[in-house]
């Protein structure tokens, strides 16, 4: 059985009728979520540490993290479909005592009946819950409407993750658990897909969204909790991130060739000097501005590094108004470059300063428990 109909099932089945569960006690203030002290291990193999957290009353919460870090266990855990030691409430309850009604799952590995078309697998999802919404709004609010009477197993990979998408949010839940729900759709599919998360938020509904791809829960996510090894190592809204951990913006040179120690070497004096006359002009100017409350304009910081790259040089600490000036520093230092490419710091650097890894293929990996996971998390 998949998770979706597991999680479903799986339920207490005395669990309260969804206008009387016992979460809806709780201060409309109180966390949605709260995970604290989370273990769980197979053997030898500790896929949670101790993991803290909270999810707010309608906001959007990312969890990122390397293959085999704990995430799709840490969903698991919060949506009551395996155990966990520890402390763990969903609307102020155990996960497995929450009305289903109220939940929506998206697991990452979803394998429907392939024999029904994308409607009648909607309607069917639907039919477990005591009410849900109608299939054809759904699959309009996924952009499959014009596919909607056409078989899963024809569905191109990316029509059948937002079928998927359609049937964790038939029963118009109040908490929507999305694990990668944008793998495999084409970019105009994703926008959709983002649209709707955002919509969904907007009315009110909590998204806990799990997702390799960093520029989607950075535009997305309220708040991101990176994990690592089985724990949380960061947690905040994603500006706040990467203002702590994301670096300095970066401007990268194209040379014809590699650039030798004795080229960055100029490089690197010629950005100094340069900075440091801005710096000069720019406290002149301040003196001259403090009466009006002008802005001074920000130039290249004195002793801005410069590392080589394997296609030129790399000048961190630039800021874009000042690439100009670095422009003017190249040239003083004799350099003629082929392009130019300014970055700004991102999530995905967060991400790879705290783990020190890039993200690697996803990949099915047999699990201590018999089953599979899609993402070689091990049911971690």
């Amino acid at each position: 059985m998949n998770e979706t109909a597991a999680a479903t099932r799986g339920a207490s089945a005395d669990a309260a009728p969804r206008d009387t569960d016992p979460g809806d006690a709780a201060s409309e203030a109180a966390p949605v979520v709260v995970a604290e002290d989370v273990r769980k291990s197979y053997g030898d193999v500790v896929a949670l540490a101790g993991v803290d957290l909270r999810v707010e009353s309608g906001e959007v919460f990312g969890l990122i993290g390397p293959n085999g870090a704990g995430k799709t266990t840490l969903v698991r855990a919060l949506t009551g479909t395996t155990t966990a030691d520890g402390e763990l409430k969903t609307f102020g309850v155990p996960p497995r005592d929450v009305d289903p009604q109220r939940i929506g799952l998206l697991p990452q590995s979803f394998d429907p009946p392939e024999r029904l078309t994308a409607s009648e697998l909607v309607a069917y999802y639907g039919g477990l819950y005591d009410t849900a919404r109608d299939a054809d709004s759904v699959l309009r609010d996924v952009g499959m409407a014009d596919d909607a009477e056409a078989w899963y197993e024809t569905l191109s990979g990316g029509q059948k993750r937002r079928t998927c998408v359609a049937t964790a949010i038939v029963n118009d839940p109040d908490l929507l658990f999305l694990d990668e729900p944008t793998t495999g759709i084409d970019p105009a599919g994703r926008r959709a897909i983002h649209r709707l998360i955002e919509r969904l938020a907007g009315d009110g509904t909590t998204v806990f969204l799990t997702s390799h791809a960093m520029d989607e829960v950075e535009r997305l996510a309220d708040r991101v909790a990176l994990l690592r090894d089985g724990s949380v190592v960061a947690v905040g809204p994603p500006d706040d991130l990467i203002a702590k951990h994301g670096g300095e913006p970066r401007l990268d040179v194209t040379l014809d060739d590699p650039a030798s120690d004795e080229v960055v070497e100029r490089v690197a004096e010629a950005v100094t000097a340069a900075g440091d006359e801005a710096d000069k002009a720019a406290g002149d100017e301040v003196d001259e501005a403090a009466a009006s409350d002008e802005a001074t304009v920000t130039s290249l910081p004195g002793g801005a590094t410069v590392e080589p790259t394997a296609d030129g040089l790399r000048i961190l600490g630039v800021r874009p108004e000042a690439i100009g000036d670095a422009v003017d520093a190249l040239d003083a230092a004799g350099v003629t470059f082929e392009s130019l490419a300014w970055t700004e710091p991102s999530l995905e650097d967060v991400y790879l300063r705290l783990t020190g890894e890039e993200y690697s293929p996803r990949e099915e990996t047999t699990m201590p428990d018999g089953s599979e996971s899609a993402d070689g998390e091990a049911d971690r």
